[in-house]
């Protein structure tokens, strides 16, 4: 049987009116504890759950008016719609509002077409259990940023929904206003010419290859900024050019496979990627055999979230986690420096 919503009543002060009805709802203290967001308002006003004076508000944009009387029902969190699953989770940290996962190679973060099951977010639910609050009114992890399926490294993820809001900010804020970084570990065919650099390319769905993005030179394209440093270069070719080298990139922003093309785009693309690193094949030919076993041993793109810092959404306190590379980039990275 489904528990009973707890209905919240609330009369509007004199020095409150002339607020919009979701913002007066929203700063209720009993609802900032519960969790429940402007937009939480306003799905339940949408479902007739927010009254005023007895008759279910028409707008949540209304004004209040002084003496008015706000009933809000709040149901119960729904279970999670994805099944929780018994799935073993590196958990580098976790309180009440959060949790840090270093994720591996191989994991799919959501479930989607083709991956339903087996994913982060299953495994989530299964060791968070009834520490999950209602996000958005279902209980569920807050994903505000994946990492694709053949990359590893941290992963952080709300339990509650004002968690979830502090962490969206934050990743919005792209380190403008908000201390914020985060940092990978990229294996990369050839090197720069320089040091270090920045990549500022809008990035979009491929024109005619839907699977892929790409760099759009038009108003299609979303802003994406990497900044990167040349940590060390392997071997070289027959013109004196490093083979390939280790690159450290800090994202300003957060795009779907934003560094991955953006190495590409400067004609450094990820050893081992399947998808941008195509026209390189000549370069693992290059190679001496050790090396080229741990290129078709990695089997992914060698891609690895190495540091993640961020004030927590709650406590405001700094947080700084670091991953160590995992073995199959660790064994690569050393069959290169033998070069």
């Amino acid at each position: 049987m489904n528990e009973a919503p707890t209905r919240h009543t609330f009369v509007v002060a004199p020095e409150e009116a002339g607020a919009r009805l979701d913002r007066y709802l929203a700063e209720r203290p009993a609802l900032v504890e519960a969790q429940v967001s402007r937009t939480r308002v306003k799905a339940l006003a949408e479902q007739g759950r927010v009254m005023v004076d007895g008759a279910a508000a028409a707008s949540v944009s209304a004004k209040v008016v002084a003496g008015a009387q706000i009933a809000i029902d709040i149901p119960a969190a729904a279970p999670a719609a994805p099944k929780g699953e018994n799935i073993p989770l590196s958990v580098v940290y976790e309180d009440e509002s959060l949790i840090v996962i270093d994720k591996p190679a191989g994991l799919v973060v959501h479930p989607a077409a083709g991956h339903e099951a087996g994913t982060l977010v299953n495994a989530l639910i299964a060791h968070c259990g009834e520490s999950l609050s209602g996000i958005g009114g279902v209980k569920r992890p807050g994903i505000v940023h994946r990492l694709d399926k053949d990359t590893s490294g941290l992963l952080v993820v709300a339990k509650t929904d004002r968690a979830h809001r502090g962490l969206a900010d934050l990743f919005a804020d792209h380190g403008r206003t908000m201390p914020f970084s985060r940092e990978y570990l990229a294996l990369v065919w050839g090197a720069p010419d320089r040091r270090s650099g920045t990549v500022e390319a809008a990035l979009g769905r491929h024109p005619t290859q839907r699977e892929k993005m790409a760099v759009l030179h038009n108003e299609r394209g979303k802003a994406a900024v990497t900044h990167w440093r040349l940590l060390e270069s392997f071997g070289a070719d027959k013109a004196g050019k490093p083979l390939a080298s280790l690159i450290a990139c800090e994202l300003e922003t957060g795009r779907t496979h934003q560094i991955r093309v953006h190495m590409a785009h400067i004609g450094c693309p990820l050893i081992g990627d399947p998808v941008y690193a195509t026209g390189f094949k000549t370069k693992e030919k290059l190679l001496p055999q050790k090396a080229r076993d741990a290129v078709e041993a990695l089997g992914r793109q060698a891609l690895h979230a190495a540091r993640l810092g961020f004030p927590h959404p709650v406590s405001r306190a700094e947080m700084d986690f670091e991953s160590p590379a995992p073995a199959d980039f660790e064994k690569l990275r050393k069959a290169l420096t033998a070069l």
